[in-house]
């Protein structure tokens, strides 16, 4: 095996190169993991939205604001609580109307406005759907199927992705007639859980709307490169 006494770097997935960049000078495996868990989420976070426009700039300001107020006042008597509902974002900004050879004449005024809500009862998610909809809202921008165990399962991804580097080295060693003599260096890669974003046909309001939302599973993933000294 003395030609293995050489730098050996054997690597599993397409990586940076900071292992030459240290100038190893024994034999290792530079090994990428990956860990991935699969859970039921149990949380959304709700970004709608309502865009009017008037004649005037305090008039489309007005108008929006009665349609959020409303439908903060419908989330209250749903039992969200104040602290989960963000809507402090407005935006106004004028209209023209543009005619040839002219020019812009000013026609009015558009106000938007957004609220994020975070549900922690997937089953109340329908009602709020249905609900911003009834109070003027008109714009539902975005619909996140969440976790409120995130760190758990992150911990157990990264976990996993741990137990896939050591299988990974396990397994070339052997292949190579040699052994691991323990771990050089750990370089983690942390990511973000990805959430499950509904599409047109689950926010439907179809009779199996619920059934759509809390069947789905969301995935959280995790990376870590680790560096294995070898020994023949």
């Amino acid at each position: 095996m003395h030609k293995f006494k050489a730098m050996l770097c054997l690597t599993s997935a397409l990586v940076t190169a900071p292992a030459a960049m240290a100038n190893i000078d024994f034999p290792h495996l530079d090994i990428t993991g990956v860990g991935e868990v699969t859970a039921a989420p149990d949380m959304a976070t709700i970004d709608v939205g309502v865009v009017t426009e008037r004649k005037t700039a305090k008039a489309a300001k007005a108008a929006s604001d009665k349609a959020v107020t409303a439908f903060i006042n419908r989330l209250s008597a749903q039992g969200v609580k104040r602290e989960q509902i963000e809507s402090a974002h407005i935006q106004l900004s004028p209209r023209y109307q543009h005619v040839k050879d002219k020019a812009p004449e000013l026609i009015g005024y558009r106000a938007e406005r957004q609220v994020t809500v975070t549900l922690n009862q997937l089953d109340k998610l329908n009602a709020v759907l249905d609900g911003a909809l009834g109070e003027g809202i008109n714009r539902i921008r975005q619909v996140q199927l969440t976790s409120s165990d995130q760190s758990a399962l992150k911990d157990k991804a990264r976990e996993a992705a741990v137990n896939d580097a050591k299988t990974k080295a396990e397994s070339l060693a052997k292949s190579l007639d040699m052994r691991l003599d323990g771990v050089w260096q750990i370089r983690y890669r942390s990511s973000n859980p990805r959430p499950v974003m509904m599409n047109a046909e689950m926010r439907s309001g179809s009779a199996d709307v619920a059934a759509s939302y809390q069947d789905a599973t969301m995935q959280v993933r995790d990376q870590v490169d680790i560096i294995f000294r070898l020994d023949d």
